[in-house]
Order: structure tokens, then C-alpha cells, then sequence
């Protein structure tokens, strides 16, 4: 919709609103574009349609166990990473001693997470620039990381399913054949989402030197996950700053090389979240090694959590970055303060330093390629 008209300018610019219908603003988003033809002058991210109120909920509450299924509603798309970030925090302000069969557990399930939020990252990614069947090839292999958490917790998206000190239950018997079936199957696939998506002519054409992320810019900005790491900056907390068992996996790190463009332009990004796919199935190959075939999974959860007086932040990376909790205990049953640092919300303010210059059609490309999640935006 036109909003308005500036007709004593030499050239007539427009200021136009893009969503929060539109498919490619990726949940309720509106864009305020002032636009010079159809080239962006500027773009203006607009937030506040979903109300999750995660802190001010998790502060009402009154108990810290509760919090936990809010966390999975902030990103509804790799709820295990968001209650995994959350859990670790409480257990680091209790001193808790995490049983070896839970960590496991829960790094095999954080890193199917991880494919399966990257599945749906860039699925929507080439549904947006017009190619609609990869979306369908990448959707019915997230259904099986899907009917996987959901035989493992009885939900398929919203998981509730860690908790402070270990686990609700533990996995089911299949488990590890049904995993390991996973990973066997879905190598084979991502070489062919390569032929079919990554080395398309027509997809290149569209995404490389577009949204060009420079490393400085994006330090500056705070930015973190697939889209620092699309600019070529080699940074990991799951390496740079180890949590629960990560130390223990060989992995490596996929980074941005400017190979289709420009560094740091959308292919990039979009690339980098394809071989971290790759670096996940190696990770859940050595977690399905080294779990231990018994153990309680509830052992160490405490009967009620009750905290020192005392506040800590601790970092996670979750599929789009570093996500933060900060929580201020003051010995009552539930948190004080809690504030939630969203990779999303970060990468959303790099949006008008990339779009300026852009055409309309480019920053379809552009909102895509830094994969946000709106549930993690508005708070």
C-alpha cells in the first residue's frame, strides 16, 4: 500500500509497506520501505504483532522448571536449542552435575534441531526467489527429525522436553536405529540439494552479491550464527566458548569465501547453513557412539529448584546464532530478571545496512538469507 508521495523530490519516492502478509517477511513483519523506483533508499523494520512476552512471563511464573516450555515458543522452530540454552543456565547458577547419558541425549537431539531449523531456513529461502520443489524434498526429510522428537516427547514442535538437571523421560527404544537410519539417509540428500538448489544457475543469479555482510559491519551489529559466519568470520560457540559435551566432538566450522560472489552476499549465508548440516551429522554420529546404553535421565532434577542469591548469563549457539539468557536470582522460587539476547532481533537491525541499494525483488532475498524467527523478535 502506498502511504505517501513526495512529488517535490527530482525523483519520486515512495514509502510503501512490505507485509506483514507478505510471504517472504517470514511471520508478522512489516517492512517500511522508502523506495526510489523500484530501488531501495531505505528499509525500516516495524516489530510488535505477536506479543510472546517470554521475560515478563518467566518472571510471574515463580518457578524456574516452569519457564521452560515459554522458551520453546520464542523459536518455534528449534524449541530443543532454546530449552537446551535455558537449562544449562539454571544448572550453571546450581552447580549441577549433568549424568553423561543426558548430555549425549541432549546434543543428538540440539543438533537434529539444527538440521531441522535448517531444512526450513532454506526450504523457505528458495520457496521465496520461486523454487518451490526443493522446499518439498527438504520438508519430508525435517518430517523424519520430526516423527523422531516426536516418538522421543510426544510433540512435534513445541517439546517441553528438557529439563533443569535432565530430562522429562528418556528416549525411546528405537532411538539410536531411527537416528542412525537418519544420518544414513540424509548425507545422500544434500548433495542433491546442492544439484538441485545450491548450484542453480538461476538461484546463484539471484543471491550472489546481493545483501553483501562485510565482517566489520557485521561485528559491529553483534551479529552471530550462519549469518556472521556467512561473512567469513570463523566463530562458533560450540568451539570458541564449549557448553555441556561439546569439546568432545570433532567438527568443523563452514565459514563464508565469497565462492559464488562477494563475501558475505546471501549465497553465502545460505551455503554456510547447508555444510553446517553436514558438520551436525558428524556430531550426532559421535554422540550416538559415546551415549551410554543405561542411566536415569531424572536422576540429578532437582525436587524444586531454589537458587542463591546471584545473576549469570550464559550463551548457546543455536541454529541462528548466539542465543543469551540473563537471569538475576534473589532466593525466591523463580526468577527476578530474566532477559533473553535473540539472535534474530539482531540480525533484523543489520537489515538496513544491507538493503540500502537494493532492488525490491533483491530484498526478498536478502530478509530470507538471515533466517529470523519472529517469535524470538517480539517479546
Amino acid at each position: 500500500m502506498m502511504n505517501e508521495v513526495d512529488k517535490s523530490s527530482e525523483k519520486r519516492e515512495m514509502v510503501i509497506n512490505m507485509g506483514p502478509q507478505h510471504p517472504s517477511t517470514h511471520g508478522v513483519l512489516r517492512l517500511e520501505l522508502v523506495l526510489d523506483g523500484e530501488v531501495v533508499k531505505e528499509a525500516r523494520p516495524n516489530i510488535g504483532y505477536l506479543h510472546r512476552c517470554f521475560e515478563k512471563y518467566a518472571e510471574k511464573l515463580g518457578d524456574y522448571t516452569s519457564v521452560v516450555p515459554y522458551t520453546d515458543r520464542m523459536d518455534y522452530v528449534s524449541a530443543m536449542n532454546q530449552e537446551f540454552g535455558y537449562v544449562i543456565a539454571i544448572e550453571r547458577m546450581l552447580e549441577l552435575e549433568i549424568p553423561e547419558r543426558v548430555e549425549y541425549i541432549r546434543v543428538i537431539m540440539a543438533e537434529l534441531q539444527r538440521i531441522a531449523s535448517h531444512l526450513l531456513g532454506i526450504g523457505a529461502f528458495g520457496l521465496d526467489l520461486g523454487a518451490f520443489t526443493p522446499f518439498l524434498y527438504l520438508f519430508t526429510e525435517r518430517e523424519k527429525i520430526l516423527n523422531i522428537f516426536e516418538k522421543t516427547s510426544g510433540a512435534r514442535l513445541l517439546y517441553n522436553y528438557m529439563t533443569v538437571g535432565g530430562l522429562i523421560k528418556d528416549v525411546h527404544k528405537d532411538f539410536k536405529k531411527d537416528t542412525a537410519e537418519f544420518v544414513k539417509t540424509f548425507r545422500p540428500k544434500i548433495k542433491e540439494l546442492n544439484d538441485l538448489l545450491s548450484y542453480n544457475k538461476i538461484f546463484i543469479n539471484r543471491t550472489a552479491n546481493i545483501g553483501v555482510l562485510p565482517e566489520k559491519v557485521a561485528l559491529n551489529y553483534a551479529a552471530s550464527g550462519p549469518v556472521l559466519r556467512g561473512s567469513g568470520k570463523k566463530w562458533d560457540l560450540r568451539k570458541d566458548d564449549p557448553y555441556s559435551i561439546y569439546d568432545r566432538f570433532d567438527f568443523d566450522i563452514p565459514t563464508g569465501s565469497g565462492e559464488m560472489g562477494s563475501l558475505g552476499d546471501c549465497w553465502d549465508r545460505y551455503m554456510v547453513r547447508v555444510r553446517e548440516m553436514e558438520q551436525s551429522l558428524r556430531i550426532i554420529e559421535q554422540a550416538l557412539d559415546g551415549l551410554p546404553e543405561e542411566g536415569d535421565v531424572t536422576e540429578a532434577v532437582p525436587k524444586r529448584v531454589r537458587l542463591k542469591e546471584g545473576e549469570l548469563y550464559m550463551r548457546t549457539e543455536t541454529p541462528r546464532g548466539e542465543l543469551g539468557y540473563y537471569i538475576i536470582s534473589d532466593k525466591s522460587g523463580g526468577p527476578f530478571r530474566v532477559k533473553a539476547r535473540a539472535p534474530s532481533f539482531v540480525h533484523l537491525s543489520v537489515l538496513p545496512a544491507i538493503s540500502k541499494g537494493a532492488l525490491i525483488a533483491d530484498l526478498v532475498a536478502i530478509v530470507g538469507s538471515i533466517d529470523i524467527v519472529l517469535g524470538e523478535v517480539d517479546r
